[in-house]
Formats: C-alpha cells, sequence, structure tokens
C-alpha cells in the first residue's frame, strides 16, 4: 500500500524548493518521514519457543502521523467507556464561514480558541434555558480544519448528552429532537465567536499580513464583520445514536483522525496523488480525486495544528472537574454504573483488540508464546 511517508520523503526535496514550512510544520513532516525507522530507536520481540526475534522501529509518536493512531485512538475509547451515560448522545457541527479562512490560517491558536469558547457557551446556554430542557448537559468538542478534498475547512464536532442535570441534582432526559434547532444553535454560535473576535481585534491578538493586511484598518475589519453578521452560518446535527456505546465507537473516528489517511491514496502518477474522497453533494458517493504532489504536501500540512494546541476538549458534566462529583452522580441516576457494555478492557485486552488477538502469536511457529523485551507497549501516540 502507498504511504503518505513514501510520498514524503520521495518529494521532500522538490517541496522544500517550492515551499516554505513553519516550525510546527517541518516538525511534523520530519516526524512522518522518520516514524519506524532507526531515528527513534528498536525493540525486540523474541518468541519463547522457537526462539525467534524480530527486531522492530519505534513509532514517531506524532499526532499527524498516519502509523501512529491506531492503538491511541483505541486506547482513547476505551478510557471513555468510564465515562459513559446511559442517554441517547447527539452529534453536533459548527462551521466558520470560509470568509474567515484566511484570518484563521494566520491566527490559529487565537481564533481556535475562539471556535472552543463560543461553540461551547452557545451549547451550555441553550440548554440552560428552561424552554429548552434546563439543565447542564455533558459534551466532548473536537478541532478538525479539513474538508474531503483537504482543503482548509475549520470546523467543531461536538458530542452533546441527551439530557443533563439540573439545579437540584436531578437527571432530566431531552426529548427525541436536539434541546434547540440548528439555526438557533448557528445564531448563537455566530455572535458568541464574532463577540469575542471583536474583542481579539481590538486589543491586538489579531494579525494580518499578506492578502489581508487591509484588516488593519480598522474600517476594512468593520466591513468583514458586517459580511460575517449577514450570511448564515454552517451547523448540523444528526439524529441520536443508537446507544452510548455506539457513540464512542463513533467519536473515536472523529478524535484521532487525521487530514487523510494511507487507506484513501490510491496511486501517485504522472507529478499526481490520486486520492478517494466522499462527495457529500452527490449522495455520499466516493470518487477519485488528484492533486499535483507538492499542492497535496502542501494541503496536507495546512492541517498540521500549533504545538501543544489541545484539540479535544471536554464540557458540562464530563468536563475534568466535574468526573468524579456530577459525573458519577448522573450515571447513578442514568442506571449505567453496571451496565458491563461499559467496562474498561485491560491493557492486554486492549493490546489482544487491536492486534485482532494476534499480539503474541509468533510468525515462525504460530504459538502464542511472543513476548517483548521490556514492557508490551504499543509505540504510538497522538497528543
Amino acid at each position: 500500500m502507498l504511504t503518505i511517508q513514501q510520498i514524503f520523503t520521495e518529494y521532500k526535496e522538490a517541496y522544500e524548493q517550492k515551499y516554505k514550512m513553519s516550525t510546527d510544520q517541518k516538525k511534523a513532516f520530519t516526524h512522518i518521514v522518520e516514524c519506524r525507522t532507526e531515528k527513534y530507536g528498536t525493540h525486540i520481540d523474541v518468541c519463547e519457543e522457537c526462539g525467534y526475534e524480530r527486531i522492530l522501529y519505534n513509532s514517531c509518536k506524532d499526532r499527524n502521523c498516519p502509523q501512529c493512531q491506531t492503538f491511541k485512538k483505541e486506547e482513547w475509547i476505551n478510557n471513555r467507556k468510564a465515562e459513559v451515560i446511559g442517554t441517547r448522545y447527539f452529534h453536533v457541527v459548527l462551521t466558520l464561514p470560509k470568509e474567515l479562512n484566511v484570518i484563521a490560517m494566520q491566527n490559529q491558536k487565537e481564533v481556535y480558541s475562539i471556535m472552543f469558547k463560543a461553540s461551547s457557551e452557545a451549547i451550555k446556554e441553550l440548554t440552560a434555558d428552561k424552554k429548552y430542557i434546563g439543565a447542564c448537559p455533558g459534551f466532548i468538542s473536537v478541532l478538525h480544519t479539513w474538508g474531503q478534498t483537504l482543503e482548509y475547512h475549520p470546523h467543531i464536532h461536538m458530542i452533546v448528552t441527551g439530557g443533563g442535570l439540573n439545579g437540584i441534582n436531578k437527571w432530566k432526559k431531552s426529548g427525541k429532537k436536539f434541546f434547540a434547532p440548528a439555526k438557533k444553535l448557528s445564531i448563537k454560535f455566530r455572535r458568541k465567536f464574532m463577540d469575542y473576535l471583536k474583542e481579539a481585534y481590538a486589543t491586538n491578538k489579531l494579525n494580518f499580513y499578506g492578502s489581508i493586511i487591509g484588516y488593519e484598518d480598522s474600517n476594512e475589519f468593520q466591513k468583514l464583520v458586517d459580511t460575517l453578521y449577514e450570511i448564515s452560518w454552517y451547523s448540523y446535527i444528526k439524529k441520536p445514536f443508537d446507544g452510548p456505546g455506539a457513540v464512542i465507537e463513533y467519536l473515536g473516528r472523529y478524535t484521532h483522525r487525521i487530514a487523510i489517511s494511507n487507506s484513501r491514496i490510491v496511486k501517485v502518477e504522472d507529478g499526481k496523488v490520486f486520492f478517494k474522497w466522499k462527495d457529500y453533494k452527490d449522495e455520499n458517493k466516493i470518487k477519485v480525486m488528484s492533486l499535483e504532489i507538492n499542492e497535496f504536501i502542501r494541503r496536507f500540512l495546512l492541517h498540521v495544528l500549533p504545538s501543544g494546541f489541545v484539540k479535544i476538549r471536554y464540557y458540562g458534566i464530563i468536563a475534568n472537574r466535574n468526573k468524579k462529583t456530577k459525573l458519577v452522580l448522573c450515571q447513578k441516576l442514568t442506571d449505567t454504573l453496571n451496565n458491563p457494555a461499559y467496562r474498561k478492557l485491560t491493557k492486554l485486552e486492549l493490546l489482544m483488540k487491536v492486534t485482532n488477538g494476534k499480539a503474541f502469536i509468533c510468525p515462525c511457529c504460530r504459538n502464542n508464546s511472543l513476548k517483548r523485551l521490556g514492557n508490551w507497549n504499543i509505540q504510538e501516540n497522538t497528543s
């Protein structure tokens, strides 16, 4: 299978001659190229039955690397099982309009932080309103910056509990539909986002250069603000999931996803990368698109987040400060705690799941007798 690592390795010099990478992009690029090579050292597996040995290279542990996602995703899913509440869940998507793309790209930490703040406050305020539910839900927010064709497309995925804890510590279940209409949520998110954006502008926290340097003029920036208030901001609310267990598996696909996986790469031919994409505007049909190699790499690197930026955040009754109190109470109120479906797997069980039961099977004698010299630890990370 053709991999992103192979593409980056072969065309590294050609890309660097045309484009200058940021510090974070160069770091991610280098990690992907060097992943599972001698650069990161080795570990040894030994069969206690036949003496077979194999030396394996360690991974780069970069959250942007296609090779370093599987185990970390399963580990995250496993940890979330202990935090599930026995209720329906909703999937919400809130998106920035394309008119903000360049500003967001040039001010990533500031704009992405505003997205998290505005979206979380919008959910909290709507759910606190007794007209909708009058309770505090729990929700997980995940930042994505790409679309199916790798274009820049900042948006927030949110998984929200279909109910919440009210002021007298009682569980209040929502109806079959989401707490509030998508349009109402979209308008509130837009208002909050714009309030924080204008505040950032007034306190000189935003930078403008290149094609948008004109926004340094307050009159020009105000014209943009007026335009953003006039247009509709896209929001989406998916129907409830079948059950709490399903939502965790589903969310795992979003939390540890990168812009494009190796499985979507079809071929490299005539100086172009051909890859599969889903056309949501055409009945979700799977199509094949081609990009010039340098453009493919450039689009991939657009989605490298600033170093240290947290892309998965927890709010409401599942916020870190509430997990030992309000979360446990809600699990009791919804009869969740004793459900075996939400039991966390042990490290060994998780390893067996990730490897389809082959974690300790020797490829030579086929006995279940393979041992790692040192700790059995999958060398992956997406932090």
